[in-house]
């Protein structure tokens, strides 16, 4: 992988880009879908070197933890501190989110409950197994990356008759958000990074319409610099040939049509329903529940969880704004002041994929 860190040839797709952008029309914004692109343009200096090369990159609703409103995280937060005899086990970072309840690490659960913080869905569900005489919820919040494992999780689950796990779903699809962005019209986008990891499991083709209808370009981007900086090559070009379309170039991991296992299993476990995401609202079939045969294992119906749209943010958190690109998180009132690591006020501050807390680390200045 030496080659896709190499200065010399860093320097490189930095001067062709600088080229393009003058010819498209500087500056340029981009915007950038996935958490991980951000943190990887800002770790590696690279937000800067492509500003100065006439490209504006803007961070997008690319972090599951970060676009899952309060409601399912004080539902989560209900459950282990009203139900006895309870495990709610979840990925480590979604335990920090504040909400008007407090967060699941600051929970006080019920006689015999804890928080487990547990890997993956098949930590939760080995959870279940080795103890029969407990409830095991899984609060599972991700992306199609994610998904596919959860999926198979509760078919095991089904499977091996396994009645004492269950899924707090909190399951996202990223190309429904991308229309809302650009149906919106707030924010004035001229072409994508799509991320690595999704596309690995679902493909190119879920991205056309982007192309096709709103007539803007885009590039499967890898990680490594070189990885960002040749996708925003390749939709610099689109740009300028008038040829908007999805390019892959990160053909090393991602295929055309994705990883066809994966997307039979999310098929048969799962379903595409609507869903409100954190600061974009209700979005037409941008979230996947459990499938009617899979319903003994949906914590929702299980636990008669209601989960009601309400105010997100705590007050002054501008967290939403920052998942829609409208302004970045040096904005936010609260960023680096009230809203740090330690004391977040906000699911943005708290992933790793977060934009604040990747602003926070390595782009304070």
């Amino acid at each position: 992988m030496k080659e896709f860190r190499d200065r010399k040839v860093i320097a490189g797709l930095l001067r062709t880009i600088g080229r393009q952008a003058s010819q498209a029309g500087p500056p340029v914004r981009l915007m950038e879908v996935c958490g991980t692109h951000t943190m990887a343009i800002h770790r590696y200096g690279l937000h800067a070197l492509l500003h100065e090369a006439g490209v504006e990159m803007t961070s997008g609703p690319g972090c599951p933890v970060c676009i899952t409103p309060d409601a399912h995280h004080r539902a989560a937060i209900g459950l282990v501190t009203r139900r006895e005899n309870l495990i709610l086990a979840t990925f480590g970072d979604i335990t920090r989110v504040p909400t008007r309840d407090g967060s699941l690490q600051t929970a006080i659960p019920a006689p015999r409950s804890r928080v487990r913080v547990v890997y993956s869905a098949q930590d939760a569900l080995e959870t279940a197994r080795e103890n029969p005489d407990r409830d095991v919820v899984f609060f599972g919040a991700g992306f199609e990356t994610t998904i596919p494992s959860i999926a198979l999780a509760v078919k095991q689950a089904a499977e091996e008759a396994v009645e004492n796990f269950s899924l707090l779903s909190a399951l996202w699809l990223i190309p429904p958000p991308l229309r809302a962005l650009l149906e919106s019209e707030e924010v004035r986008i001229q072409g994508f990074l799509y991320p690595g990891h999704v596309s690995a499991v679902i493909g190119c083709r879920p991205y056309e319409f982007v192309a096709e209808e709103f007539g803007l370009p885009g590039a499967v981007a890898g990680f490594e610099p070189a990885d960002i900086l040749l996708a925003a090559s390749a939709v610099l070009n689109q740009m300028i040939r008038r040829s908007p379309a999805v390019e892959n170039t990160y053909k090393r991991v991602v295929r055309t049509d994705g990883n066809p296992r994966a997307l039979i299993l999310m098929d048969e476990v799962l379903e595409t329903t609507d869903a409100v995401w954190r600061g974009l609202g209700l979005i037409p079939r941008s979230g996947l529940k459990l499938r009617s045969r899979f319903s003994a294992f949906d914590a929702l119906k299980k636990y008669g969880l209601n989960i009601a749209p309400a105010a997100d943010e705590l007050p002054g958190c501008r967290c939403g704004e920052v998942l829609r690109g409208v302004i970045k998180p040096t904005d936010c009132g609260l960023f680096g002041g009230a809203c740090r690591p330690e004391s977040p006020r906000g699911p943005c501050m708290v992933s790793p994929e977060g934009a604040c807390l990747v602003y926070y680390r390595f782009a304070k200045s």
